[in-house]
């Protein structure tokens, strides 16, 4: 059966397979105790770096452009599902009713921001997309910082000031506190919930890229004068490649939204340091390698906390690393190296041995 595939659908089976496999061993380890509450704790917002990872890469990766804003629409994401599920915590009992409707509107609304986002920014290209981006991504954070939300028999109130601004009714209830964020959002999030959203993530990215679309958004990224004299529609496929990037975010926001009792937006989580790290596990992971997203995520993530017995030169390891993970995925002579032993040109020079 695998040998009538072709190699597209056998690559993407193998990725499908890397996840499901990491899902199974980590969910043993986990049930029998073999791993400590601290990396267990760790899985669900691992899923939510590995959706940030990916699909960043389709528009760092496979677009071509630079964008620094992938932490501004995971926030949508996070903000706008928590709202929701805050304030139908008593109306929809059913958790898993409850949080599907709430990923849908955090996809949604990361999607519609990504739309709204894309016309204008799109028109940019290389260091200015980068920086709009980023510009974007503090905008969302500082807005949600000042913003105050409340509820009460008369319905909804809005104020940027404080919560006394709000003019409630003695029964009313914030919601959105400010820089205190949303405190007590129902927490939904599982490890099996996020491994099941990396894989749809995954299948909407790989069939994306082997698809028309995508072959027309490689096409722009290694050459747009030439897409657009063959009559491809530039702002389209580029607006297409940001705006499923930006839902995509959307997913991982809701996940970690509802893996939280508190939810905050502070530079750490939604700001410009969370922006870099997830261009990070691209770059180490290599452009437009989804896979390599995949793995450097993970290593990325439970290094720190692997090493954590190694206090005084837990960082220096850490630096190590990355510097290893760079050389390996980028150095012309590992490259080489990789190209000459690749398991794919052994088994290919095989075939060629038993034709003759």
């Amino acid at each position: 059966m695998l040998k009538n595939m072709n190699k597209t659908k056998k690559s993407n089976l193998i990725t499908y397979a890397i996840v499901i496999v990491a899902f199974v061993v980590m969910q043993t380890l986990s049930s029998t105790g073999s791993i400590s509450s601290l990396l267990t704790g760790l899985l669900v917002p691992l899923c939510t770096y590995i959706i940030l990872a990916v699909s960043l890469n389709l528009v760092v990766g496979i677009l071509g452009e630079l964008s620094l804003g992938h932490a501004g629409f995971m926030c949508v994401g996070a903000f706008s599902s928590a709202f929701f599920s805050k304030c139908m915590r008593d109306v929809i009992e059913n958790s898993i009713v409850r949080f599907l409707l709430a990923l849908l509107i955090g996809v949604v609304v990361a999607a519609i921001f990504g739309v709204i986002i894309g016309i204008p920014v799109l028109r940019l290209k290389g260091d200015y997309l980068a920086i709009v981006t980023l510009a974007f991504g503090e905008i969302i954070k500082n807005l949600v910082n000042v913003l105050y939300i409340g509820k009460d028999s008369k319905g909804f109130h809005f104020a940027t000031k404080d919560v006394m601004a709000l003019d409630m009714d003695p029964d009313g209830t914030v919601i959105l506190n400010g820089p205190q964020g949303i405190t007590g959002t129902p927490k939904d999030s599982t490890f099996t919930i996020g491994v099941i959203l990396i894989l749809i993530s995954l299948m909407i990215i790989l069939n994306l890229i082997h698809s028309r679309g995508g072959r027309a958004i490689m096409a722009i990224r290694d050459n747009r004068i030439a897409a657009e004299s063959v009559g491809i529609n530039i702002t389209k496929y580029k607006l297409m490649a940001f705006s499923v990037s930006a839902a995509l975010a959307g997913v991982a926001g809701v996940i970690y939204a509802h893996n939280l009792a508190t939810l905050t937006a502070q530079p750490k989580n939604f700001g410009y340091n969370m922006s870099i790290m997830i261009l990070v596990f691209v770059v180490l992971g290599g452009i437009g390698n989804m896979r390599g997203s995949i793995i450097a995520a993970i290593v990325l993530t439970l290094l720190p906390e692997l090493l954590r017995g190694l206090n005084d030169y837990r960082m220096l390891i850490y630096a190590i690393v990355l510097i290893v993970m760079m050389l390996f995925n980028w150095s012309p002579k590992a490259i080489e190296w990789r190209e000459k032993y690749s398991f794919r040109r052994k088994t290919a020079s095989n075939k060629q041995a038993e034709e003759v």
